[in-house]
């Protein structure tokens, strides 16, 4: 951990401790309790990042479709190291064209959203959106997918339950996270750069880590008009940085829709309507499913016309 992250985190931790004491104490385990206005802008000012770095961006495959045009791009991240994404465009239509960010989840890769079926309906919900007129920008997050190479080319593991084995993982799972969130921030200025697409209708669909990304990207990000978080983790919330709820005053009255599992072991019914007290209830949906992390495929349906009618 930096000094900086060290710092970051002290200062949260005590603002957090400050507001349950005032507070009486009196909180339920399943709300986390809201951060003073200093705390939030802190977090916000954590995600801060030098705009003038060259992007250096660039084009490096391009694929055409039946119905799209795929190219794989390359930018310099926040860190100096190169990041790999997917743009897909609608051959049909005119544009430039509104776009959707995806964010797939811990040990997965962008790839998860380019296949059929598998644990989160990734092609199903890609195609969706593209068939409803928008582009799709897909990235690796941190020492995933093409970035295996920054973890020694070890795939990373689960985040260490208590006594577990060590894990073959150079960046902590606050690391890969915090650092996913602005690398996602560059991707945006890199999409600033293309006259095909409108980067005043942009949006997201984040699952897992990812839903936790769409809570944290769309509230330290003016750029994003409307998200869907799904099966958003508040199981790592014993760190402010981690927490969903610290995030969500930033969205303000932005739309997010939320899919959450009833039984999901990272965010159960009860944590995630502890979670949606936190959103703008004129703005915001909360939509439970009768499954665990593995929502059914019923929410693609219902987040492809979230977002179209928003964006």
């Amino acid at each position: 951990m930096n000094l900086m992250d060290f710092n970051m985190t002290l200062f949260l931790r005590v603002a957090l401790l400050l507001s349950v004491l005032l507070s009486g104490g009196a909180q339920s385990q399943s709300l986390s309790v809201p951060l003073s206005p200093e705390a939030r802008n802190l977090l916000q000012a954590f995600y801060d990042y030098e705009p003038q770095i060259p992007l250096e961006a660039r084009v490096v495959e391009r694929k055409e479709e039946r119905t799209s045009v795929r190219e794989k791009v390359i930018f310099r991240g926040v860190r100096g190291a190169l990041v790999p994404g997917y743009l897909e465009l609608p051959q049909s239509g005119e544009g430039p064209f509104p776009c959707v960010l995806l964010m797939h989840g811990w040990s997965g890769a962008k790839d998860r959203w380019w296949r059929d079926g598998g644990y989160i309906h990734g092609g199903e919900t890609r195609k969706a959106l593209l068939e409803a007129g928008f582009a799709v920008f897909a990235l690796d997050a941190q020492a995933h997918g093409d970035r295996i190479a920054e973890n020694d080319y070890a795939v990373v593991n689960d985040y260490n339950p208590p006594g577990a084995p060590p894990r073959k993982n150079y960046f902590t799972l606050r690391d890969i996270i915090t650092q996913t969130i602005r690398d996602y921030r560059r991707g945006i200025d890199y999409l600033e750069t293309r006259p095909d697409i409108d980067v005043k209708r942009l949006g997201i669909v984040g699952y897992s880590m990812g839903g936790f990304h769409a809570v944290s990207l769309t509230s330290v990000e003016p750029r994003i008009k409307a998200a869907v978080g799904c099966v958003v983790p508040v199981s790592w919330r014993e760190d402010p940085i981690l927490d969903p709820a610290n995030y969500v005053a930033g969205i303000g009255e932005r739309p997010f829709l939320l899919l959450q599992g009833k039984t999901d072991g990272l965010c159960n019914e009860e944590q995630a309507k502890a979670l949606y007290t936190h959103f703008n209830p004129e703005s915001a949906r909360l939509i439970l499913y009768d499954s665990g992390h593995k929502l059914p495929a019923a929410w693609v349906a219902d987040a492809t016309p979230w977002l179209t009618e928003r964006l």
